[in-house]
């Protein structure tokens, strides 16, 4: 009997040309398709619910696909992952790709067109002393950051508005850029950082964007401009302007993919 199975999906970014399957280059899609392909001896399509840049992370992917299964779908998570660090080079090795769940969908489901919204993160490290270890999963932003300003400016951009000086070129064209963002919520932990610099101090500062959708690049750029306007180079009430503007050219920098994470799909 046909299923509709839809995965909840975990990757490192890092390693792949985003999520999108691309000839002759690495993707999370193609990498899966290719081992669920193998394990179920059947071509499999997998339907995403997000296209991730390159450099993009995930901690809530979803991606559905249709086939007749006779591995029962509690265990699905398991034998994938199994098979997914098989792959990897050495006794201890773990595949840059985990699937966190596998559950049964209508077979009318799907992960893309039926998500009702997402939820992303992103993560800035601020301090002037910089972390090679986190170099793929954080920005660095080394220039103090002020959070009041931050914060007051992602304000203004909750709710419904047309966000289209918050859209990059290149993206698969809309038939509106109007969005609305459920909320925004910047938190920070603060760090002391041992013999360096008398004990300087850091920041670890996360952006969580909810909304019911997201143009091309919309959360970096957001999050480049709310940088700018940390940095004092985008004033603080310019934010306002920036969005009733609706040009690209008056918003802040694309902040870099590798900040950035799925966090969440809602349906």
């Amino acid at each position: 009997m046909e299923k509709n199975i839809l995965l909840t999906i975990e990757y490192d970014g890092s390693e792949f040309s985003g999520w999108q399957k691309q000839p002759d280059r690495p993707t999370v899609q193609g990498y899966l398709e290719k081992v669920l392909s193998d394990l179920l001896k059947r071509e499999i399509a997998l339907s995403g619910t997000s296209r991730t840049d390159a450099g993009v992370h995930a901690r809530g992917q979803k991606a559905s696909f249709r086939t007749d299964i006779n591995i029962p779908t509690e265990r699905l998570a398991l034998v994938i992952n199994n098979i997914l660090c098989g792959h990897e080079k050495g006794a201890f090795a773990l595949s840059p790709v985990k699937i966190v769940s596998a559950e049964e969908r209508p077979l009318d489901f799907h992960a893309r067109f039926d998500s009702k919204g997402k939820k992303y993160i992103y993560r800035i490290r601020n301090s002037k002393e910089t972390d090679i270890f986190m170099r793929n999963y954080m920005y660095h932003v080394a220039a103090p950051l002020d959070m009041d300003a931050m914060k007051t400016a992602a304000g203004y951009i909750v709710g419904t508005h047309d966000f289209k000086s918050f859209e990059a070129s290149g993206g698969t064209p809309r038939e509106t850029t109007v969005r609305t963002i459920f909320d925004i919520d910047i938190k920070e932990n603060i760090y002391r950082i041992d013999n360096v610099n008398d004990g300087d101090i850091g920041r670890d500062i996360e952006l969580h964007v909810s909304g019911d959708g997201f143009l091309y690049n919309m959360v970096r750029i957001i999050t480049g401009t709310l940088v700018d306007i940390g940095t004092g180079r985008i004033p603080l009430y310019d934010m306002k302007k920036i969005l009733e503007a609706k040009n690209r050219s008056k918003a802040g920098h694309t902040a870099p993919p590798y900040g950035l994470y799925l966090a969440e799909v809602y349906y």
